[in-house]
């Protein structure tokens, strides 16, 4: 009996071990939910999990640029706690469009690298830290095993990695099609921007593609951009966006008729 109570504590440390060396853990993950019902339903927990690794990219001609999608991942950030590590391979980060979406500069920390490596390198190094709030990383390529590396970098420490997808040639995007360790795969497409009862440019809006979600379902969902604290909204129904010109259609008709009976 002493030697199987010695035996026993080894044998689970080897279970944990390989599970981890697995992608899975067992320590329960906590999840930040975008807040809108539709979307979070859709992912195990109720949100985007933390200590977890997830990709992003930007749809059409927004894949080269991934303006639409570097303000998806900074909304999410932004709903994070401590710091963000932003490592990017080329110097067009627009900081105060980030700001837009709730990500303030005084949170960020900008990291330029040099080459793919170096951007996986500081990435995994960034989770693996575990004082940081999330970690967003512009990567071209990602291997199965750099993923797994990532992920398992995510869990040991419980921050948010997010790798945006980005590439320099339109063909170099079927990369994005190969299995990675991530647990949620979205693309970020531009719609035109929510309608006004008079002239200018509306909300921005997003095509979003959930398109993996490990031991979720695959979605899209129409929604307006990230707000200033980075919140997500549903799409309002075409009714709603056309009742304020109406409202103010029939106002204007009152004041007419009232008008003309003073004069009358």
């Amino acid at each position: 009996m002493t030697t199987e109570t010695h035996k026993k504590p080894g044998l689970e440390t080897l279970r944990a071990t390989i599970s981890r060396l697995e992608g899975h853990s067992d320590r329960r993950r906590t999840v930040l939910p975008f807040g809108v019902r539709e979307i979070d339903a859709r992912l195990p927990g109720g949100g985007l999990a933390l200590g977890a690794l997830h990709e992003v990219a930007g749809g059409g001609n927004d894949a080269l640029h991934s303006a639409a999608a570097a303000q998806f991942c900074a909304g999410i950030a932004a709903r994070t706690r401590d710091k963000v590590l932003w490592i990017v391979t080329r110097q067009d980060v627009f900081a105060p469009s980030l700001k837009q979406v709730g990500l303030s500069a005084r949170r960020t920390i900008y990291v330029e690298a040099s080459s793919e490596v170096d951007v996986l390198a500081c990435f995994e190094e960034g989770l693996r830290h575990g004082g940081l709030g999330a970690v967003v990383a512009e990567v071209a390529r990602l291997s199965m095993t750099a993923s797994r590396r990532l992920q398992l970098a995510a869990e040991t420490s419980g921050s948010l990695g997010i790798a945006i997808r980005r590439w320099r040639r339109q063909t170099d995007a079927a990369d994005f099609g190969q299995p990675t360790a991530s647990v949620t795969r979205w693309r970020v497409s531009v719609l035109p921007s929510v309608p006004l009862p008079v002239p200018g440019v509306g909300r921005p809006r997003w095509l979003l593609e959930l398109i993996r979600a490990r031991a979720g379902e695959c979605a899209d969902f129409e929604v307006e951009a990230c707000d200033a604290k980075g919140r997500l909204a549903p799409c309002s129904p075409i009714a709603d966006r056309l009742s304020l010109p109406a409202a103010l259609a029939d106002r204007s008709d009152q004041e007419a008729t009232g008008q003309r009976r003073a004069r009358a």
